[in-house]
């Protein structure tokens, strides 16, 4: 909704302030004078309440001179000396013209200084240095205080955003890496099956298009249903099965969902543990070969547990660990205090221990 021209000129020129400065002043006034009443007298029956709106607008003039010409024009530009120089040039000139107001009040009033002061006319430097000054000097701190502190705020503000967008570029960069990477093998596994066994091939492609419906249109929000995603795990488990020799490797796996509570997981977190061990699991017919998984939700915690035999001898490096690597990454980005991560790899047997602290609901 569009400004009107009398709120636009408010809040340019900085009127919407006077409120809090009438109120800052005021509790100096009662802090003088103990009570709310004796401020009442001293600003409505008074003279000397004329040198209350020179403390009040002068000072005013002074911290906002300070905060919107001489900060930006020489403190942010690293011209100390000469901001320090000006800075105290300002309060003395206003300072100057603040105790100039006591003399006003004075030459509009039928009574005499002494009387309305209790000091003479000869104590310019009294009232100068140890009445007006300290109010000043505090209006000046204060108002560079705020400003400084809002300016602060609004940077702390701009970072975390600027982290918080570039987290998400990473994260949504992660999982699209995650992606071609689990289609690849997917598809690669079909494609063996559809030569052997046509029925099995038919109901994998079953399987997989569920799957693919749930990585298109589940998995663009941050957190999905845990149950979603431990139903996409069974499914895999289930298509990568089928692709296997049960005489050659066996497969065991257990998931125990005792969640009462509604809880959500970051997509494919899971996935690249569980698919790791499919693709690397040992085949040699002179040795057990296994795949192993356990996975126990409750209302405090997820623990995941993976294991499977692998060849001594594994394909490269690099290959073998670009979903765990971009898991790790993924983790320490989402769950950073809350997970705890345990690879073991062994001459022929590679675990995974997986912890994760559910986020208060």
């Amino acid at each position: 909704m569009q400004q009107s021209p009398l709120v636009r000129f408010i809040f340019r020129y900085k009127l919407h302030h006077i409120p809090f400065w009438i109120v800052y002043h005021l509790v100096w006034l009662i802090i003088n004078f103990g009570s709310l009443k004796g401020v009442y007298d001293y600003l409505y029956f008074t003279d000397s309440s004329i040198k209350f709106y020179f403390y009040l607008i002068f000072q005013m003039l002074g911290v906002y001179f300070n905060l919107y010409y001489l900060i930006p024009k020489f403190l942010y530009r690293r011209r100390f000396a000469l901001y320090l120089l000006l800075v105290v040039a300002t309060i003395l000139a206003c300072n100057a013209i603040i105790t100039s107001g006591y003399y006003v009040a004075d030459w509009l009033s039928p009574i005499t200084f002494e009387e309305m002061y209790g000091v003479g006319t000869n104590e310019f430097f009294k009232i100068f240095f140890v009445w007006a000054l300290p109010t000043t000097v505090a209006s000046m701190t204060l108002g560079m205080s705020i400003k400084l502190g809002k300016n602060w705020l609004q940077s702390e503000n701009k970072r975390l955003q600027v982290e918080k967008d570039s987290l998400e570029t990473e994260l949504k960069y992660l999982k699209s890496q995650i992606n071609p990477h689990f289609l690849f093998n997917t598809i690669n596994s079909i494609f063996a099956l559809i030569h052997k066994n046509p029925d099995l091939a038919s109901e994998s492609l079953a399987s997989f298009s569920d799957m693919l419906r749930h990585q298109l249109y589940d998995c663009d929000d941050d957190k999905i249903p845990l149950e979603k995603e431990l139903e996409f795990i069974q499914n895999f488990i289930d298509l990568e099965s089928l692709r296997l020799d049960a005489e050659q490797v066996s497969t065991s796996y257990k998931i125990d969902n005792q969640t009462t509570k509604k809880k959500e997981l970051s997509p494919f977190v899971l996935l690249p543990f569980v698919e790791n061990a499919f693709k690397h699991v040992s085949k040699g017919k002179k040795r057990k070969n296994f795949i192993k998984m356990n996975l126990l939700a409750t209302n405090e915690q997820l623990h995941f547990t993976m294991e499977n035999t692998k060849d001594i001898k594994t394909l490269d490096n690099s290959e073998k660990g670009i979903g765990l690597q971009n898991i790790k990454r993924r983790l320490n980005l989402v769950y950073s205090n809350s997970h705890s991560l345990k690879i073991e790899e062994l001459e022929d047997v590679f675990k995974v221990e997986f912890k994760l602290l559910w986020s208060p609901n």
